[in-house]
């Protein structure tokens, strides 16, 4: 009996690292993970559209600066930075956070993320102002969410108001809006009703068509953010998806075969061209095409120096930034 349960586990594990995705098992709790947790929530209790990863150009450094998300309302725009910070935090006469998640863990410092993300609100102002929409004196705040179930405390005599706690967001409900009402002030100094429709209209264009980082959708609700690499695979599949290149996609859908419970051998991709002229792809205007299902995507994550290998059987859909 314990021979035959060896065996099967033996062979479970065998038929698992060969049919499974390493990488993919390997994206658990990320950063980018809390992020979308955050949009998600964001989008349904403010009826707004959420854009997330966003890398907004600054004209000033000449780089690009990382910003978590915007959600655009009938009341304004808001920046919000997500942090994945455990442990008690304490904040420093410099307006740095330290972080000490006890377990012997080595205290983390990390810059004033208030600041930071009011410098992100300049830097969005400044290149929506290039892309011609300029905004009224404060139609545009900033939020920080402390996202981590981890978190325990702020150990200071003063917490900005910016600051959303873990605690206060998982009470977050429509009906507490009043809580952040600071984040609609700009919003409902900026006019009459038929001004914000226009600038919010314009705001909605502009970054739906700003610089993001590519996304991956994979099973199990997980999301990675990074950049994507190339293909990999055999020759005839690598020949049908020479075409896909974020020149020319900005979207693909993976659709999976599978009979009898065992892992699809192949999966159609779905994709969309690229298309500045409105928000998508009509149903008319998709393409496809049907590919191995060891087929893999490389992917450079965002804040990692390691590149992914994620197959096709492991993926949901796939977001290309031009």
């Amino acid at each position: 009996m314990w021979a035959e349960l060896i065996c099967g586990l033996v062979i479970f594990r065998l038929l698992r690292r060969f049919f499974s995705d390493d990488d993919a098992l390997e994206i658990e709790n990320t950063d980018s993970g809390a992020l979308f947790s955050v949009a998600n929530k964001v989008e349904k209790i403010y009826d707004g559209k959420v854009y997330a990863g966003l890398r907004i150009p600054d004209a000033d450094t000449g780089s690009r600066e990382d910003i978590d998300m915007v959600i655009v309302t009938k009341g304004g725009a808001i920046v919000i930075s997500v942090k994945n910070f455990s442990g008690i935090i304490s904040i420093d006469s410099d307006g740095s956070w330290v972080c000490n998640a006890g377990d012997r863990h080595k205290a983390e410092r990390h810059p004033d993320p208030v600041a930071e993300a009011k410098k992100r609100v300049s830097i969005l102002e400044s290149y929506l102002e290039q892309r011609g929409v300029p905004l009224p004196e404060g139609y545009i705040s900033c939020q920080v969410i402390l996202a981590n179930p981890k978190f325990c405390s702020i150990h200071s005599n003063y917490i900005p108001p910016e600051v959303i706690t873990y605690d206060q967001w998982t009470v977050l409900k429509p009906e507490a809006k009043s809580l952040f009402s600071g984040w609609f002030k700009g919003g409902l100094r900026a006019g009459k009703k038929e001004m914000q429709e226009s600038i919010n209209q314009k705001l909605n264009f502009v970054l739906s068509t700003a610089p993001m980082w590519d996304r991956l959708e994979l099973k199990s609700n997980k999301h990675v953010l990074g950049e994507f690499l190339e293909f990999k695979g055999k020759n005839d599949d690598l020949q049908d998806l020479r075409n896909i290149k974020r020149s020319k996609v900005s979207r693909l859908i993976v659709q999976q075969f599978s009979m009898l419970g065992f892992a699809p051998s192949k999966v159609q991709l779905l994709y969309s061209p690229r298309d500045f002229r409105n928000d998508g792809a009509s149903s008319s205007e998709w393409k496809e095409l049907t590919i191995r299902a060891s087929t893999e995507i490389l992917f450079q994550p965002q804040n990692s120096t390691k590149v992914r290998k994620f197959k096709m059987s492991s993926i949901l859909s796939m977001s290309l930034s031009a």
